[in-house]
């Protein structure tokens, strides 16, 4: 069989993955190729009679977390996430090693070992599989993959700009006569890595196919396009035993999540325990993890359960793990790894945790790591299924819906008959603030915003709204860029034009590269509203000539007619805030 790359097959390859709109096509294309290669090697082989492809995976999680998780069996010709339940997940243990050494390895799953494809790899590479992870691991992991037949594994990284690992491809096999012998991988190494790393930039920039969401869920009852493919992940990763890790900013939702994923996971029934790090003191940190025995320390003076025995059969989230004292972190990591703990001051045995664990952490553990606050063993025993929620401003789509949630929910407080709105011009309000404190700090604007509404109403209305001027008089308590320099402020704004332009792409209306041109419009607007004079919002920037000469405003006008051509490109009408004051100006001109 001629390989994919053989006879212009990279320029075919390169053209079906530069077509993709969406990650899940371009993740099809790369895994059929990587499964046709390793089958044409196969052929004539010495494992060829008996052996089998089964499936591909291709695993997008930069440094932060998973973005996606998709799997194409082979003959199929389409990438899927995999269905709640499923079995098809990582290896700690092999994502560490690819993360860790950025070369691929090849697995023998019944031999139970792990080796590098390249020669030059640390030593450490070559052990029985699951060592550089845990005994639980090793477990686990060769369960699932021999639950579904796979006898050998291959995986290599996803490689971005500046060698960033972006992610891993995993390729599963079947073949019973090479268990304990070298497999065919080595055989087609080099044509893997070439397609994977022709297919890595597609992979990480192309959008997730849309989503449609299901009816309402309670607890997430706003998913905006940013959330749905992290929501479509963890309706898998609920399911499993595995430790999930949610980060993110303070606000964006951990709490919400973690008690999402629980609802959905096969402890419902059983309680959620939340143990909030960031309220404990370090000398009580194990105390209040395993709990204690009257008399155990100073002050105990009686028994007292701790939040693993009170979250038995059902979940703990344990939030502010940063927080967690080095020798905490020694106890919480012996228990993750052998389902045993210690109440303090016991004279009996070990107990079994009967829990399932996620940690929630706003802070970036791998430089907690680099710097020595954080076991680097129990990070890695942590970050199995991480997912990091990405802050409000990241999902502008999702504010004025939460705003409206938020209003309901505190109106049905007052008056479950009732009903409250807000108005259009409100949401456009709601969309010029940046939400430094994401959803917590939307949820107190927005019953502020409430309040002042109801008092402007005389505090009995059965049904209002709450409008922009009632937004306003409540964002003015909020002080809406803490401790940002500019630099991070125009980096957002960068951000935000990026996400804009992604998502008109996936709409198939690219938004055009000039329309950025607007900046210097937007802020001789804004200095000339603040200044309340055209001249000296020129002349606050050395514009001097310009003034002294008239030519300013032909200028203005200029850099106007570019902020109006972004409006009309994203659909943004003349009775927003910015549009008043843009017509003002060109009627002044």
């Amino acid at each position: 069989m001629d390989s994919v790359l053989d006879m212009g097959g990279v320029d075919a390859f390169l053209a079906r993955v530069h077509a993709s709109s969406y990650f899940e096509e371009a993740a099809a294309h790369t895994l059929a190729a990587m499964l046709s290669e390793v089958e044409g090697a196969l052929v004539g082989s010495v494992h060829s009679q008996g052996a089998r492809m089964a499936r591909g995976m291709v695993h997008l999680r930069p440094s932060d977390g998973y973005r996606q998780l998709v799997v194409l069996e082979a003959g199929a010709h389409e990438a899927v996430a995999p269905e709640p339940g499923s079995t098809r997940l990582p290896s700690m243990t092999a994502w560490r090693l690819v993360a860790k050494h950025r070369c691929a390895a090849a697995i023998d799953v019944n031999f139970g070992r792990i080796e590098p494809e390249d020669s030059v790899a640390p030593a450490e590479w070559s052990h029985a599989f699951g060592n550089a992870g845990s005994s639980q691991d090793k477990g686990e992991t060769r369960q699932r993959l021999l639950e579904r037949g796979t006898t050998h594994v291959y995986v290599l990284p996803l490689r971005g700009a500046g060698g960033a690992i972006e992610g891993m491809i995993s390729l599963e096999a079947e073949c019973r006569a090479a268990v304990g012998q070298p497999f065919i991988w080595s055989a087609c190494a080099s044509r893997l890595r070439t397609l994977a790393d022709i297919a890595t930039p597609h992979l990480t920039a192309l959008p997730l196919r849309p989503v449609v969401t299901e009816e309402q869920d309670p607890l997430l009852p706003v998913q905006g396009e940013a959330m749905k493919g992290l929501v479509r992940m963890l309706r898998v990763f609920a399911l499993q035993d595995e430790t999930i890790l949610l980060s993110g900013a303070t606000g964006t939702g951990k709490s919400r999540l973690a008690r999402w994923c629980h609802e959905r996971s096969p402890y419902r029934k059983g309680p959620f325990e939340v143990l909030d790090l960031s309220t404990v003191p370090e000398d009580l940190q194990l105390a209040e993890l395993f709990g204690w025995r009257k008399g155990a320390f100073t002050g105990a003076a009686r028994d007292h359960g701790g939040a693993v025995e009170r979250a038995a059969k059902g979940t703990l989230f344990i939030d502010e793990i940063d927080k967690l004292s080095m020798r905490a972190q020694a106890g919480l990591l012996y228990m993750l790894e052998t389902r045993a703990y210690r109440v303090l001051g016991d004279s009996g045995g070990e107990r079994r945790a009967q829990a399932r664990f996620i940690v929630g952490t706003n802070a970036n553990l791998q430089a907690a790591v680099r710097a020595q606050r954080f076991r680097e063993d129990l990070y890695y025993r942590i970050n199995v299924l991480p997912v990091r929620l990405p802050a409000l401003s990241e999902r502008p789509d999702e504010i004025p819906a939460w705003a409206r949630f938020m209003l309901e929910r505190r109106h049905r407080e007052r008056d479950s008959a009732g009903s409250v709105d807000l108005t259009s011009a409100a949401e456009r309000r709601l969309l010029t603030f940046a939400w430094p404190g994401n959803l917590r700090q939307l949820d107190n604007v927005m019953r502020r915003a409430y309040t002042v509404a109801l008092a402007e109403q005389g505090g009995v209305q059965h049904a209002f709204a709450v409008d922009e001027p009632h937004l306003t008089r409540a964002l003015a308590y909020e002080d809406a860029e803490p401790s940002r320099s500019l630099v991070e402020l125009l980096h957002a704004a960068a951000t935000a034009f990026v996400r804009e332009a992604e998502r008109r792409a996936a709409l198939g209306t690219p938004l055009e590269l000039d329309l950025a041109n607007v900046f210097p419009g937007m802020v001789l607007a804004a200095a000339t509203e603040k200044l309340e004079n055209r001249d000296e919002a020129f002349r606050l920037f050395g514009r001097d000539a310009q003034v002294k000469s008239r030519n300013h405003h032909r200028v203005l006008r200029r850099e106007l007619e570019r902020v109006e051509a972004l409006f009309r490109a994203l659909g943004i009408d003349s009775g927003s805030p910015f549009g008043r004051l843009l017509d003002g100006l060109a009627e002044d001109g």
